[in-house]
């Protein structure tokens, strides 16, 4: 006699050993009916762990920050419906940064879809282009081997590992749901997998090919000979540590992105850029190595733009192919491992023929700090440079719109962890990605983001509430889209359409959500607050730093004209 709650459970069992098999270990969870045979499997699973919350949409950032820290594939598990598309806006994220996300959505079996029931939505093809593989299973049945199971999750695995990105595998569950954990009637099935059962391998095993030996190209580009400038994107702090060394070996300037979580002598550029001297002195380069893409920069892309030329060669390295190539400005792009690839060029022997060609314009990475705009209230600029005081074993997430851009024009960070959302850039989820990163490693981590930001993930609060290590969420609160005052919107619809004031604070949700909470006044109390509660904290404090709506932009631009007018010779 058929056991169909069984049935589906031999199946989610089978599929849930292989993805751990694979290298996954966080599983998130929504809450779902329909899902109970993926949901009861990952928990009964002992070495997996879980991570649950109510809001989709949240669990799907909270998965992204878990495979940002821990760099391995994170599982996401949802119910049928719109629990699904709810999943689309950290898909969309992923499939711009090639984080790993394995999403398990259930179904309802094909009979149920089109026809009117319950919550069925038509979800196959539901993420379209933005996952890497797309598998939809059929309804559990024994009529499929299992084997075919194993060996389509081991066949869209190794997609992954090569292109990363998500992988969308649709679960349709027929009913019953629940009162499977009696496996016993499909033990003859089983016994097909027998083998892989006892072992502790994947079913399949792909092997990629091996890291290429770079040393060739690196000696045929002769950087010793190029008086060149190295740009490092969005990375992580190893990479861009290299980097910055083999600038320092090259006598080259180095810019580095604020998402790099390190900083240097050449740091502001995105504020000297607008003088013509500083920008003129650092076009006298004649190469430019670039590592890793999505700079924050625009006008260090516009000075790419601006640059590249037939008298200035342009080579961009990377993890994966894709086009990161914004200006589509002609160049050479290599597809390498870069950490390999920058540790080659630093045991290459190459006698640079251009050392400190562009020392004099680390005068300008001052300039820009002496030039900044002084405030008898506290600002946002005040926010960005608590950024330079945070300690090394910090994790550290940039949130978009204003602060991002504001750590590129003023901070300087000395070194650490740094992560942001800067993919699709979207406001949304990242309070969820946050908390996702603190709990892939387990360290104090310091949010900064936006009050609409704040307001857009308000839900995902809750996932700080149980934080045991010491976390700051910092929110400026500058009533709204500040960032529009920058760009040229109608006056007419600006307030209402575009900065959208609200007038809120967030007290009594740090209180709703158990948050500690403080309302600084002064740089100094915010620079206090923020450090002992790093140093001597628990669980997470809220900081809201309330400043005037147009206050931040005004700064802005007076900053830009004060750094434009400097006549200092940079020669």
């Amino acid at each position: 006699m058929s056991n169909q709650a069984a049935l589906n459970r031999v199946w989610t069992e089978t599929l849930i050993e292989e993805l751990y098999r694979q290298g996954v270990r966080h599983v998130c969870i929504a809450p779902g009916s329909r899902s109970t045979p993926l949901t009861l499997e990952a928990v009964a699973h002992p070495a997996l762990t879980i991570h649950t919350h109510f809001d989709e949409r949240g669990l799907g950032f909270l998965a992204l920050g878990l495979a940002k820290s821990s760099d391995s594939a994170v599982a996401v598990i949802v119910t049928s419906g719109t629990a699904v598309a709810n999943l689309l806006p950290a898909v969309a994220e992923t499939a711009l940064t090639k984080e790993k996300l394995i999403l398990l959505t259930s179904d309802r079996p094909v009979e149920l879809v089109g026809c009117g029931a319950n919550q069925a939505i038509a979800q196959n093809g539901l993420f379209s282009q933005h996952v890497t593989q797309t598998v939809n299973l059929p309804s559990p049945t024994t009529q499929i081997p299992l084997s075919w199971l194993l060996t389509t999750i081991d066949q869209a695995f190794a997609h992954c590992r090569q292109s990363g990105g998500a992988i969308h595998v649709n679960c349709p569950f027929p009913e019953p749901l629940y009162g499977g954990e009696d496996k016993s009637p499909y033990a003859e099935y089983l016994r097909s997998v027998a083998d892989w059962q006892q072992s502790q391998s994947v079913y399949v095993n792909h092997y990629l090919q091996a890291d290429a030996d770079y040393q060739s190209m690196i000696d045929s580009l002769a950087l010793g000979e190029k008086k060149g400038v190295i740009v490092v994107g969005n990375t992580n702090l190893t990479v861009a540590q290299r980097a910055k060394a083999l600038a320092e070996k090259l006598g080259w300037p180095v810019l580095l992105d604020p998402q790099t979580g390190l900083g240097g002598d050449w740091q502001h550029y995105d504020i000297w850029l607008q003088n013509s001297i500083a920008s003129d002195t650092l076009s006298q380069a004649n190469f430019v190595l670039q590592v890793e893409a999505r700079l924050v920069s625009k006008r260090l892309n516009a000075w790419l733009k601006k640059q590249v030329s037939p008298n200035c060669r342009y080579l961009l390295l990377t993890e994966q192919l894709e086009r990161l190539n914004p200006d589509h400005l002609s160049l050479t792009h290599c597809q390498v491992k870069v950490e390999r690839w920058l540790q080659q060029a630093l045991a290459a022997k190459a006698i640079s023929q251009h050392d400190g060609w562009g020392n004099a314009l680390t005068q300008w990475s001052q300039k820009v700090i002496d030039c900044l705009p002084q405030r008898d209230c506290l600002s946002e600029f005040d926010i960005a440079q608590t950024l330079n005081e945070l300690p090394a074993d910090t994790n550290l997430f940039l949130g978009n719109s204003l602060i991002v851009r504001l750590a590129d024009m003023i901070s300087n960070a000395s070194g650490m962890n740094t992560f942001s959302n800067r993919g699709a850039s979207g406001i949304d989820g990242l309070v969820a990605t946050a908390s996702g990163v603190q709990r892939g490693n387990q360290r104090s981590t310091v949010l900064y983001l936006g009050d609409t930001s704040l307001l857009y993930d308000l839900n995902s609060l809750a996932l700080f509430t149980h934080t045991q290590a010491p976390c700051v969420i910092v929110v400026a609160n500058n009533d709204g889209g500040a960032i529009f005052d920058m760009l040229p919107v109608p006056q007419q619809q600006k307030q209402q359409c575009y900065q959208m004031p609200h007038g809120y604070h967030f007290e009594h949700a740090a209180a709703q959500f158990g948050l500690h909470y403080v309302n600084p006044e002064t740089a100094e109390q915010l620079q206090s607050q923020l450090s002992a509660h790093l140093k001597a904290g628990k669980g997470t404090l809220l900081i809201e730093v309330r400043t005037p709506a147009q206050d931040v932009t005004t700064m802005i631009r007076q900053l830009g004209s004060a750094i434009t007018a400097v006549t200092l010779d940079a020669e």
